[in-house]
């Protein structure tokens, strides 16, 4: 019998969306700045570098009403990954006319265009609910938006662009 890995057990992840500031405080409070913010009726649109040893610009869009975060990753050229879209499963939302707020729900799903979709992060999910970092409603709810997430991606040949332009949202990326 194998023993289960552990689990990265830790509350979760929120940040912050500074629009007129022009700047992103990610979870553990570092302020990065932002190139360029967007605000749409569906959406809040970021881009900005990032001193990341694996990427070095991060384009993203919280999408409140299908409770997701899609990123585009631009990899440098040594840790290139197989993926279009890396989308998170959480609360987005406006705060105020200035700041929008990301809470992650620890689902995750990589989106390999035309291909697949892969749910990631399930044990997390599931340590997080039983630490009582998410209530039951909470962890039922990023089932839910996951599993509704691949079914759409999946019935749109699995193109996550096209999925979304059923639900009234169509994306664009710098």
């Amino acid at each position: 019998m194998t023993q289960a890995s552990a689990v990265d057990l830790h509350r979760p992840k929120v940040e912050y969306f500074n629009i007129d500031e022009l700047t992103n405080v990610d979870p553990k409070g570092f302020v990065r700045q932002v190139e360029r913010y967007q605000v749409e009726p569906w959406g809040l649109y970021m881009a900005r570098t990032s001193d990341h040893p694996e990427f070095d610009y991060i384009q993203s869009w919280l999408l409140p009403t299908v409770s997701l975060r899609a990123t585009v990753f631009h990899f440098t050229p040594e840790y290139r990954r197989d993926q279009n879209y890396y989308i998170d499963i959480g609360e987005f939302e406006q705060v105020d006319a200035k700041q929008w707020r990301s809470v992650d729900h620890y689902l995750d799903l990589v989106v390999r265009t035309g291909r697949e979709v892969e749910l990631l992060d399930v044990d997390e999910l599931l340590a997080a609910h039983a630490a009582g970092y998410l209530t039951l409603t909470q962890a039922q709810q990023a089932i839910e938006s996951a599993t509704g997430t691949i079914d759409g991606i999946a019935a749109h040949g699995h193109s996550f662009e096209a999925w979304l332009k059923t639900q009234g949202i169509v994306l664009t990326w710098q």
